[in-house]
């Protein structure tokens, strides 16, 4: 019994390891990461941002396996946490709409001068309210 659950264990961390490189390869390919190193002008701290995405790769998959009690402060564990995952995905986001160069594209299909911020800034609105309202709902549940 022991060595099926050592070779279970090999086996999710191998599969969950492979998903998670391919996952920062493509943020690396699209330029995430180089993007938000030259807009905060931080080139000196690279080896920290590597260490930061190894660590946080290596937790994402821990935590995906186990069932890790968050304990008491869990609520502003999870405040800080989707703070910093809104933030990360809203760099995604805008990364890859620069990459695929979509804003001109959605700018001239809809005759936009001037407004296109606000437009993003609407869509952007609607999902946190939309995540808010269903996250309150099920707030509690079992």
């Amino acid at each position: 019994m022991l060595i099926k659950e050592a070779i279970l264990l090999l086996v999710g961390l191998s599969a969950g390891g492979i998903i998670a490189a391919g996952v920062f390869a493509f943020l690396a390919i699209i330029g995430v990461f180089p993007r938000l190193i030259g807009k905060t002008h931080t080139n000196e701290h690279i080896m920290l941002y590597e260490s930061c995405i190894i660590l946080g790769g290596v937790l994402g998959n821990v935590s995906d396996l186990y069932k890790i009690p968050i304990g008491l402060g869990g609520f502003t564990f999870l405040g800080v946490f989707g703070l910093a995952v809104g933030i990360f995905v809203g760099c995604l986001v805008m990364s890859l709409a620069e990459t695929l160069k979509a804003l001109p594209v959605i700018s001239r299909r809809l005759n936009l001068g001037v407004g296109l911020q606000y437009i993003i800034l609407s869509i952007a609105l609607g999902k946190l309210t939309g995540s808010l309202l269903f996250f309150a709902e099920r707030f509690g549940q079992k």
